[in-house]
């Protein structure tokens, strides 16, 4: 697909008993006195590592370690048949609803897609009630600038403020009470191809932002921003001198790949790293014993590889840092120098856990590459690297060296397709978190099988345009179906059981709770509840459009346990659905049209939020 073709995709993707949380601590289950967090009927060997949301629904993550998890349990397998909807809100903004709601002292929080409109609904058991509005009314240069439509993932509620990202490169601070603008500071700019849309993450008054805008060349950074004022406090680049990067004496990767200094220029070609990408769009975690965050970061720019030779550090890599001063602890790079465009930036889910005989404090990322990916989250050390759907890129990896088995005839250069490269470049899994029940000891992962056929092409960096050079073509996967939810069995690193979705790729986040239910969504628009342990369908409802959200949780004033989630396809895969995007044309929506080709007869625009009760 030649470049003017893709910034066309561009354009037109864009165009498309309750315990109620108070401040800026998300309220505690039961803690042990190890200072783990645990819940009735734990599996032997877990531990949790962070607060969970057992009443509000604080964080858009759930909880700092990213388990979204809730302990919650009034919905439960035997009565979980009786939901129905309470109240819902429609929209009707034809682009992709991802994230989720946010609940705190009986208000409900919705954070629309672009214009990124915040609305507070009070809640009480006869409904909702529209509280007040706040429009931070954004550029629309940032519409012809976003990648894969104009998302938001969500927002943090802190210090009686709702914190967001909106898309054209600002984090706002709002009082939660009154609508009222707090404070807006400038994290990025459109015109160098940047946009916000990730959720932010705040721990003890810093608040974590990353920037989007991989395929445009941008230069991929963590920012910290005080919370009281909104002044920027520090930054962390992915790309450039180490003193950039802030890497100091305490960074101590295990890898001999990765040691080593100023690799964030020299593992480039000449200046390349200025462009580089390594963006930072996904999730952040926290350990608060440890005080530190981690994050992945995203593609390398451009997705060309004869333009950029080297590792490409610190594209695609997981970071671990600490909390207050951004200084880096250590930092594994999954995938040196390739152009798949398999983003790193999946939730890290943290707690400990028995591993091999002694106790472990561990993170788990199932990435688009494909593999479920377990670490000591202390040290950088890989655990175990096993593929959660078929993966031909690689034959796996070498836990001694910390590197990917590549499949040499599978790396892509310019002037030749190279055919069969799975998964492709929507991932097996993207950024839709996964959820962790420390009761079963399953990561549900909502996981996607399509394969591509990739060629690279010469590209021209212009600033604030696409910068991708290549054309792909996605494919079905092998076994006949194209998306699954995983439950995934951390301890024996390997699939228990899984439910498959035929003819669209699963694109929604997932909730597990104390009651041994999943929820999650899909493309074609079914909200569903399955048993924990064994996937058995116990409940689903079918909405106004295709799910690319994250559902959750919380305790009503009436003391019931109600659930919600957001409907409205759209992203990066779901934009397929948009008029705008021909299905007929197969390297449309950088080359996802292909594969979800039936998705216009299955589901439409739309947005709305639901929720339901018993």
């Amino acid at each position: 697909m030649k470049q003017n073709r893709i910034g066309q995709i561009f354009l037109l993707a864009a165009s498309l008993g309750a315990l109620l949380t108070t401040s800026c601590t998300t309220k505690v289950a039961a803690a042990d006195t190890n200072n783990n967090y645990d819940v009735p009927g734990m599996k032997p060997g877990i531990h949790l590592v962070s607060p969970l949301p057992a009443g509000d629904w604080t964080l858009a993550t759930g909880d700092y370690a990213n388990t979204r998890f809730s302990p919650l349990n009034k919905i439960n397998t035997e009565n979980v048949k009786n939901l129905h909807l309470i109240a819902s809100h429609n929209d009707g903004i034809p682009h992709g609803f991802e994230g989720g709601p946010l609940f705190v002292n009986n208000t409900l929080y919705m954070i629309e897609p672009f214009p990124n409109d915040l609305v507070a609904f009070g809640f009480d058991k006869v409904g909702i009630s529209k509280k007040w509005f706040y429009s931070p009314n954004p550029s629309n240069r940032a519409v012809g600038i976003a990648c894969c439509d104009v998302v938001n993932r969500g927002g943090t509620y802190a210090g009686g403020k709702i914190v967001y990202n909106i898309l054209d490169d600002y984090t706002v601070a709002v009082d939660a009470n009154t609508g009222r603008e707090i404070w807006r500071t400038k994290v990025g700019d459109p015109n160098l191809g940047e946009t916000e849309t990730m959720a932010p993450q705040i721990v003890k008054n810093i608040v974590f932002v990353g920037i989007s805008g991989g395929e445009l060349g941008v230069r991929g950074r963590l920012t910290a921003l005080d919370l009281q004022s909104g002044k920027i406090l520090w930054r962390a680049y992915n790309t450039g001198p180490d003193s950039d990067c802030l890497i100091g004496p305490d960074f101590k990767p295990f890898y001999k790949k990765d040691q080593g200094q100023n690799l964030g220029v020299s593992t480039w070609g000449p200046d390349q790293w200025k462009r580089g990408g390594a963006p930072v769009w996904g999730w952040i975690s926290y350990d608060p014993g440890l005080n530190l965050i981690y994050y992945g970061t995203g593609n390398t720019g451009p997705w060309d590889e004869d333009e950029r030779p080297g590792d490409n550090k610190w594209a695609i890599t997981i970071w671990a840092r600490d909390a207050t001063t951004g200084q880096a602890k250590w930092a594994w790079q999954a995938l040196p120098h390739a152009g798949w465009d398999y983003d790193q930036v999946a939730e890290n889910v943290l707690f400990d856990m028995e591993w091999q005989g002694r106790m472990r404090k561990v993170l788990i990322n199932t990435g688009k590459a494909g593999y479920a990916v377990l670490m000591d989250r202390e040290t950088g050390e890989l655990l175990s690297a096993e593929p959660f759907q078929p993966v031909t890129w690689s034959t796996g990896y070498d836990l001694k060296t910390g590197l990917p088995n590549m499949v040499a005839n599978l790396e892509t250069h310019r002037g030749k397709m190279i055919t069969g490269i799975c998964p492709s470049n929507v991932g097996a899994k993207n950024y839709e978190p996964d959820a962790f029940s420390p009761r079963t000891g399953l990561l549900y992962i909502p996981a996607r099988n399509i394969c591509m056929d990739k060629e690279d092409t010469p590209v021209n960096y212009i600033a604030g345009t696409p910068y991708v050079g290549a054309k792909v073509l996605n494919i079905k996967g092998p076994g006949g179906y194209q998306g699954e939810l995983v439950a995934w069995d951390v301890a024996h690193a390997k699939k228990l059981w899984g439910i498959k979705e035929a003819d669209l790729g699963l694109n929604s986040g997932v909730l597990a709770t104390a009651g041994d239910i999943v929820f999650y969504g899909t493309m074609d628009n079914y909200f569903r509840a399955v048993d924990a342990r064994d996937g058995k369908l116990l409940w689903e409802t079918k909405l106004g459009s295709g799910l690319v959200s994250d559902p959750m949780t919380f305790l009503g004033p009436d003391g019931k346990q109600y659930i919600a989630v957001y409907a409205g396809i759209g992203g990066a895969l779901g934009s397929v659905a948009f008029k705008s995007i021909s299905e007929q044309d197969p390297y449309a929506a950088l080359g996802a049209a292909a594969a979800e080709a039936n998705i216009k007869n299955k589901t439409g625009p739309g947005g709305a939020l639901y929720v339901f009760g018993y």
